[in-house]
Order: structure tokens, then C-alpha cells, then sequence
């Protein structure tokens, strides 16, 4: 609300080019709440009010903006003056909007940039996507493992205006392999010891990752040792980037916005809901619906096979809903916790057998609370307590089953592979659907065959009960 109310304050600020008011703007508040105010403006009133920021502070203010307005800015504004925008930003950042520009801008833009620069990018967007080298950064400080610490501090305040983060200083050898690292309070703290060198100060044990490292293992990585950033490194043991706590954030934030989706049966978006094309989302959406549409129709091709014990036994469609719904349900929630927890990894490909009892388990708890349910609801319903036993033994066998392949089909999946929350909820009921109902009309066909006569009332169950057992 408050954005809202200061834009015809900036753009009163803009007709008159009131320059001091507008540096202050730019400068008195923390670039994102700067960012924030400027949402209802123009690409063009934006670049306008950025032209009054320092160079350092308009790169900080840029990167709050959404994507599609940074994109927007890139695509519409002056070349060069973009092109020193792209200069200032950091390398991982810079490779993201690039990606998502129109490419015959980029081609214009990027011979405007300096050399060092281009020929970052070019290697950065070499990585393929989705891995360690694809979101690391290339700004961090480094230091060669023979300098002392006077050497070191130096060294460090030379590099500090280029870098992103000065949380960890890596350690390197002449050839550029990492060889440890040296927090920046454990430098500052070896002051009084100006002569030590850092060999003698560093950890060697660095805990690093692959630069063809998925971006879902970075995470998990970063996030089981607590780390503010990870060194990136290639077969030799070389230093080429880290990935920043802010980076891991953003990978973990897509890795759930992917999964989420595929849980629902939607193909992954590429970009935004509203960036999407409503095609393109029509066909992730309807990819997934064709398939559930013939688990769908394989259900009613099962049903078909028993059309003849349905037209004996009508009563029998009363309870489809229900058991087809009990059976869906029990298994959309464990392929749900077993997605997580191997999202997370809390649950690994060598727990399958815990997993497998403990589901075997719940079945048998959350199958059999059902049945009894079932088992009064059904025979109230039916008013017999022969069709109540029927219902009660098809929930309890249809909910062990879903419980048991929600467990096991995500699992599977990691297995050979894939990812396991394509083994999503929508799919998991489609195939429990196809199992509840043979399971259902199976048992009903088998129960049904003890008795030619027609079941007792729901009124006699306790009398009947002994008649029932002979029979």
C-alpha cells in the first residue's frame, strides 16, 4: 500500500528532475524497500530513477526487481548503459538475466562488456543447467596457501570491492587446487601473529562439490553443514566458484515450486504461471491429464469385467466412491512423506526396508480404524452385515495397498533415476483406483459365492452372526 501511495511523489520528483531528492531516494533507504517503492513504474520511469543511484547501489537496487522487470529494463533501455549495469553485477546473477533476455539483445550487449567479463559468462553458461556450475559465482576471495597473514589482510582488502562474499577465504596452491580454507575472524584474530602463514592456519578437510553437482545435492549439502557458501571445484581438485547461502535459497525455493507441481500432475514450468503461455500451459497440464485419463478409463475397463456381479448385487456401486477414495487418499499421503523426506534426506535409498514396515504398519492401523467404520456405515447403508464385511475387508486391503505403493513407487523411481515426485499423487490413485477396484469386486465375488440366500438384516446382526460363521 505504502509503494502505491509514493509513486506520484516520484514521478512529481521526475517531471522536475528534482536531482537531490531523487539521490536520496536511491541511497536513504535499503535497495530493496527502493525496489519495492518503484513497482508501479515504467521500465523507462525505472531506468530513469536508477541513473541518479551510484553505480555499486543501482546494481544492489536492479537485483530486487522481479526477473520480468529486470528483463523488461534490459531489453528496452540504451545499450551501453545497460551493458555497464551487467558489468556491476554478480557473475551468477548477470548469467541468469542474460539467459532470460531476448538473444539478439545479448548479442548487442555483449561485446559492450569487458573482456574479462564476457569470457565469465561464456564459461558460466557453458555448465549445464541445473548444476553446481550453473549457479555458482566466480567472486570469491582466494589466497595462495604461502602467504603470511600481513600478506593475506592485503591481499584481501585489494580484492574485497570485487567480491561477493567475504565469509570464507579459500586456500590455494600455485596451481589453483583448493587446499583449505581460513574464516575471515580467524584472519583478523591471527593478526598478532603477522608472520604466520596460512597453511598453519587453514582447515584442510574442505567439504566442496563437483561443478557438474546437481543443485539439489548443493542444497542439501549447504543445508546438513550449515554452510554460508560451498567451494566449487572440477576433477583436479581446482577452485572455480562458490555457491552462497542466497543461491541455495533460490535452488531450494525452485527445486519445491517443481516438485509441488508434479505432485499436482503438471509438467514443471519453465517460467512463471503468468510468464507461461496459456498453450504452453495447456500442454504441461494436459500432458498429465491424457495420461490420468487412461488410468482413468483402465478403471472402467476393470469395471467392466463385473458388470454381471453389479447387476446381481447393485448395491455394491454405493460403496465404489468410498473405496476408491480411501485407497487414493493413503496413498497420496505417503508418496507425499516419502517425496519429502527423500527431497530432504531424511529418508534414503538404503531405508527402504523401514519404510516399507513402517507403511506395512500404518496400513494395517489406518486400514483396519476404516473398516470398522466401513463396516457399521456399509451395513446401515446395505442393510445387511454381509455387504458391511465386504466393505470393511476391501478398506482395509485397499488402504494397505495404497499405502504400500505410495511408499515403494517413489522409491522405485529414485532407483532407475527419475525424479521421484514424478511418481505424483494424481498417478499413485490412478493406479490404487485400478487395484481398489478388482480388490473390491474380487472380494465381494468371493464373500458373496459362501451364500445363495439373501444376507441377514442389519437388524439381526448378532443373531445371525453364528449362522453366518457355519455357513
Amino acid at each position: 500500500m505504502i509503494n502505491t501511495l509514493y509513486l506520484p511523489e516520484l514521478r512529481e520528483m521526475l517531471a522536475e528532475n528534482n536531482e537531490a531528492e531523487l539521490r536520496e531516494f536511491c541511497s536513504a533507504l535499503h535497495p530493496a524497500r527502493t525496489a519495492e517503492f518503484m513497482e508501479g513504474l515504467s521500465a523507462d520511469e525505472i531506468w530513469r530513477v536508477l541513473q541518479y543511484a551510484q553505480p555499486e547501489v543501482r546494481e544492489e537496487i536492479f537485483g530486487f526487481f522481479p526477473s520480468e522487470k529486470q528483463v523488461e529494463i534490459l531489453e528496452t533501455q540504451d545499450r551501453q548503459e545497460v551493458a555497464e549495469l551487467v558489468a556491476e553485477m554478480s557473475p551468477d546473477d548477470r548469467v541468469d538475466l542474460l539467459q532470460d533476455a531476448d538473444e539478439a539483445v545479448v548479442r548487442e550487449i555483449m561485446p559492450l562488456l569487458p573482456a574479462d567479463d564476457r569470457r565469465d559468462i561464456l564459461r558460466l553458461q557453458a555448465y549445464p543447467e541445473s548444476t553446481a556450475g550453473a549457479v555458482m559465482t566466480t567472486d570469491f576471495a582466494k589466497l595462495g596457501e604461502n602467504l603470511t597473514v600481513r600478506e593475506a589482510l592485503s591481499e584481501l582488502s585489494r580484492q574485497a570491492e570485487e567480491l561477493e562474499t567475504l565469509y570464507y577465504l579459500y586456500v590455494v596452491d600455485d596451481a589453483n587446487h583448493l587446499r583449505g580454507v581460513v574464516s575471515a575472524r580467524q584472519l583478523v584474530s591471527s593478526m598478532t601473529r603477522p608472520e604466520t602463514r596460512l597453511s598453519e592456519l587453514m582447515e584442510s578437510d574442505v567439504t566442496a562439490v563437483h561443478v557438474l553437482d546437481d543443485q539439489e545435492e548443493v542444497a542439501a549439502k549447504v543445508a546438513r553443514y550449515d554452510f554460508l557458501a560451498i567451494p566449487v571445484v572440477d576433477d583436479e581438485h581446482q577452485m572455480l566458484g562458490i555457491v552462497t547461502h542466497d543461491d541455495v535459497i533460490d535452488v531450494m525455493r525452485e527445486e519445491a515450486v517443481e516438485d509441488a507441481q508434479r505432485i499436482a500432475g503438471v509438467a514443471p514450468l519453465e517460467e512463471s504461471y503468468l510468464r507461461t503461455s496459456v498453450f504452453t500451459l495447456s500442454w504441461k497440464r494436459g500432458l498429465w491429464l491424457t495420461i490420468l485419463f487412461a488410468a482413468a478409463l483402465t478403471t472402467a475397463f476393470a469395471l467392466e469385467r463385473y458388470l454381471k456381479a453389479i447387476e446381481e448385487f447393485s448395491w455394491l456401486v454405493l460403496f465404489i466412491p468410498l473405496v476408491i477414495s480411501a485407497g487414493g487418499n493413503s496413498g497420496n499421503q505417503s508418496a507425499t512423506l516419502v517425496i519429502t523426506g527423500l527431497a530432504t534426506g531424511d529418508v534414503k535409498l538404503r531405508d527402504w526396508y523401514r519404510v516399507v514396515r513402517r507403511e506395512l504398519v500404518m496400513g494395517l492401523l489406518l486400514g483396519g480404524f476404516l473398516s470398522l467404520i466401513g463396516l457399521v456405515a456399509a451395513s446401515l447403508l446395505a442393510g445387511d452385515f454381509l455387504s458391511g464385511a465386504v466393505v470393511a475387508c476391501t478398506l482395509l486391503l485397499v488402504v494397505l495397498c495404497g499405502t504400500l505403493s505410495g511408499s515403494v513407487l517413489p522409491l522405485f523411481f529414485k532407483r532407475i533415476g527419475l525424479d521421484p515426485a514424478l511418481m505424483s499423487n494424481p498417478f499413485v490413485a490412478g493406479i490404487v483406483d485400478i487395484l481398489g477396484i478388482v480388490i473390491y469386486m474380487n472380494v465381494a465375488l468371493l464373500m458373496l459365492s459362501f451364500t445363495k440366500h439373501p444376507p441377514p438384516s442389519a437388524a439381526a446382526w448378532l443373531p445371525s452372526l453364528p449362522m453366518f460363521l457355519v455357513r
